[in-house]
């Protein structure tokens, strides 16, 4: 599987593209902002998008989903349905951050733990990870050891928890008993910043330290 990150909006978010090699079919994972970019980057790699993920409905990871799902006509799966509340809140939200306006929007289907999303030869396994946001998902690719976390968890930091129903025990909770458990080779792609393993985290993240 090929991964392509496409920081986007002031917030450097990075919208993921994650590519079946086999037989190019893709799907585009918190496309924060900046459509013409993400459609643009498509393009280059020659990709088939066939759905919009989002791991939580905070308007930095969510802001182009009904553009490029009108323009593209996908459908947008995602968050879990705990984050119904963000997604109702996103003209507030928009003021509160600075962003042009935005109007709410419902995705075409809520997701649950447990649940697959196939493309091409590719599938990633959904995970609920409350605490950054109560309807925090993970989608992680189990044969290519990748897991894209969302806000969850960064290279040397975890997800603020003073937003909206943020839950600081309940993040740790879920870093513990639902993103470690996965394996220390595993790779994961954070909201924002650089890539780092579960193992690189475990060892040295001051904010785990109580976590594990």
């Amino acid at each position: 599987m090929l991964v392509e990150l496409i920081p986007v909006t002031d917030f450097q978010q990075n919208c993921t593209l994650l590519l079946c090699e086999q037989t190019r079919e893709a799907v585009i994972v918190d496309p924060g902002g900046e459509p013409e970019r993400i459609i643009a980057t498509l393009k280059r790699l020659g990709a088939k998008p066939k759905r919009l993920l989002l791991t939580h409905g905070h308007l930095d990871h969510v802001g182009a989903a009904p553009e490029l799902a009108r323009a593209l006509e996908l459908p947008i799966l995602g968050p879990h349905r705990d984050d119904a509340f963000l997604l109702e809140a996103l003209p507030q939200q928009a003021q509160m951050f600075g962003f042009p306006p935005h109007q709410a929007f419902t995705p075409d289907a809520w997701l649950e733990a447990g649940e697959s999303i196939r493309f091409g030869e590719e599938c990633l396994k959904v995970l609920h990870c409350p605490g950054h946001s109560p309807g925090h998902l993970v989608y992680f690719d189990s044969s290519g050891s990748l897991a894209q976390v969302g806000d969850v968890l960064f290279r040397g930091a975890i997800g603020r928890t003073d937003l909206p129903r943020g839950n600081h025990e309940q993040l740790l909770r879920s870093i513990r008993e639902v993103l470690l458990p996965l394996g220390d080779h595993v790779r994961f792609i954070p909201g924002h910043g650089p890539m780092s393993s579960l193992g690189a985290e475990r060892r040295d993240n001051p904010f785990l330290a109580s976590a594990h």
